[in-house]
């Protein structure tokens, strides 16, 4: 469980004051600074002091003289808060310090981050461990405590009531959700609605996933306790939430870019407030993100037409005031962490310099900042490989129906038209053999797919929503040495074409992350999904077909570990093997 109850201990409060009194010298002086002041929505011209990692002061006085403190003239630059990211899945393909380190060089300060993989794929206490660990480093890093799995899983004790109010507890976690599992809580699943009363009890936010919904889904779903939702599609959608009273993170990811269309329609229908308002980006994937992060957000808001003032609210102040941090996050003003951004104008969001907990992760436009050294083996997120090896007897396709994507994220049910008893299937049609395998090696679901290539051969992923293998291909001898590939390389993503691989994105971290720095699994995904098109994938991110083959929360039939899964019904329709 938790180090420390609070942030700073009573002796450092002391010191805090004392710098005021001019007892202590400040660690930075910030001079001639104007900033945003988000209380009153306008820029002020102050002096800035911080003491290690907090503000202390801002103001129009200056400290003494003292050599051990660091004077930065701010003439010509306009200072906000550290940007404040809503809504991240820190396990695309990157992890959660490697997000973070290419994040906070684009302002990006403050992290709330999905605790799926960890809670999934760890022991209860290493994963809450790892949370205090994290917390080390300049950028600050919150958590959610998600309520379900969103798959189907052969043991459902994975999450239990003990292991969920230990999650909510934690003082990092500081919302519960995303809550994909919300049809269940109107069907009457009283455990669910048990734990979102907790949230509530411990003073914490419950964040929904609620696509289309209905004006009287969102007003069910208020009543039961959600208070924000990142799923609005469109301006009337985004509209709706804020008028019953929701909290409206506005998207703008690799598989749902909606920003520009939103705050278009939201600005032309005559809205001038923005208070309720915030923006993320969704966990895309991570070429995605050579655009930028959360600066990127705030740039588009500028755009469309968004005062500057709410703009840059919407990154920071909005997102701490609805997760209740405004006394540590979210403002320049004394008392809150020392993040800040340096611009070089209100205009251009990407900062030139950042400071996150007052030390520089930026300078003048160069990275400073290089400690990001995490011991993940220690941590127990690299993990050993079973002893066992797929045969060819495994790879048995006879049943009578398939699976068919009608988008990269979306599948539904077909009939079979190809006969399946063969060792390559031809590629002049787009069905694939599909197999979802247990990572112990213990059962297997196999069918065929619809859509997703004609001339993938063979393609193996240790990157799924449950940290099953997914293989898919057109030769069978291909995709076994696909997995074989995958497994030796502690885990992965790996096409293979005649027997030599063709591309590969190692993953060693629970068979889902790298360790490698963001640009570098950039380029990685780059080539894969290259490679991929080339062979037919149609769509535009082959790594969330990854992920959300097995998730529930999307229509219509999905591979699970407890077999093909019938969304709708609830039911499974073909009941995975045992090896």
């Amino acid at each position: 469980m938790p180090k420390r109850k609070y942030l700073w201990t009573k002796q450092q409060l002391r010191q805090h004051v004392q710098v005021v009194s001019g007892e202590l010298p400040p660690s930075i002086v910030l001079y001639h600074a104007t900033y945003l002041n988000n209380a009153l929505k306008k820029w002020i011209t102050s002096n800035i002091w911080i003491y290690e990692d907090r503000i202390v002061y801002v103001g129009d006085e200056l400290p003494k003289e003292n050599p051990a403190t660091e004077w930065i003239d701010c003439e010509g630059k306009h200072l906000v808060p550290g940007y404040i990211e809503p809504h991240a899945h820190p396990f695309q393909l990157y992890n959660p310090l490697s997000l973070a380190r290419y994040a906070s060089n684009r302002g990006t300060t403050t992290m709330i981050n999905d605790n799926l993989f960890f809670l999934l794929g760890l022991p209860q206490k290493k994963a809450l461990t790892i949370l205090d660990e994290l917390d080390q480093f300049p950028v600050s890093m919150f958590w959610w405590a998600r309520y379900d799995s969103q798959t189907q899983l052969l043991n459902e004790e994975t999450i239990t009531n003990k292991k969920m109010k230990e999650w909510l507890a934690h003082p990092l976690v500081i919302q519960g959700g995303e809550l994909t599992a919300w049809p269940d809580v109107i069907a009457g699943d009283d455990e669910i609605l048990e734990w979102m009363q907790e949230t509530h009890r411990l003073g914490k936010p419950v964040e929904g996933h609620l696509p289309g919904a209905s004006l009287k889904t969102l007003t069910k779903m208020g009543l039961y306790g959600v208070s924000c939702d990142h799923e609005a599609m469109t301006g009337e959608e985004a509209l709706r939430r804020v008028e019953m009273g929701m909290m409206t993170s506005l998207r703008y990811s690799s598989i749902r870019p909606d920003l520009p269309v939103i705050l278009e329609s939201l600005i032309e229908k005559g809205v001038d407030c923005f208070d309720r308002m915030m923006m993320n980006t969704d966990g895309s994937t991570p070429s995605f993100l050579e655009q930028g992060l959360t600066d990127k957000l705030v740039s588009i808001a500028l755009d469309k037409g968004v005062p500057v003032e709410d703009a840059y609210a919407m990154v920071s102040y909005n997102v701490a005031n609805h997760y209740g941090i405004t006394d540590t996050h979210g403002m320049i003003a004394p008392g809150r962490l020392a993040h800040i951004n340096f611009l070089e104008s209100k205009h251009h969001p990407t900062p030139v310099s950042v400071l996150a907990r007052g030390e520089w992760i930026k300078r003048d436009g160069v990275e400073v900042y290089n400690d990001w050294s995490f011991d993940w083996e220690e941590q127990g997120l690299v993990q050993d490989q079973e002893n066992w090896e797929l045969e060819k007897d495994d790879l048995t396709f006879s049943g009578p129906a398939g699976i068919e994507m009608v988008n990269a994220v979306i599948t539904k049910p077909y009939n079979l038209s190809y006969e399946t008893a063969i060792d390559e299937l031809p590629s002049d049609h787009d069905e694939s053999f599909m197999m979802l395998l247990s990572k112990e090696g213990k059962w297997r679901v196999n069918t065929i797919v619809k859509g997703f290539a004609n001339k993938v051969k063979g393609f193996a992923s240790s990157y799924s929503n449950s940290g099953d293998y997914i293989l898919i291909g057109k030769k069978k001898a291909d995709m076994i040495a696909a997995l074989e590939r995958v497994r030796s390389i502690g885990g992965g993503i790996v096409l293979v074409e005649e027997g030599a691989v063709v591309v590969e994105i190692p993953l060693p971290l629970m068979g889902k992350m790298s360790p490698l720095p963001l640009e570098e699994v950039i380029e990685q995904e780059k080539k894969m999904v290259t490679e991929l098109k080339e062979r037919g994938y149609p769509f535009g991110d082959p790594i969330y077909s990854l992920l959300f083959f097995s998730s529930t929360h999307l229509p219509f039939v999905r591979l699970t570990q407890q077999g093909i899964y019938d969304v709708k019904r609830k039911t499974v329709l073909f009941p995975a093997i045992m090896r």
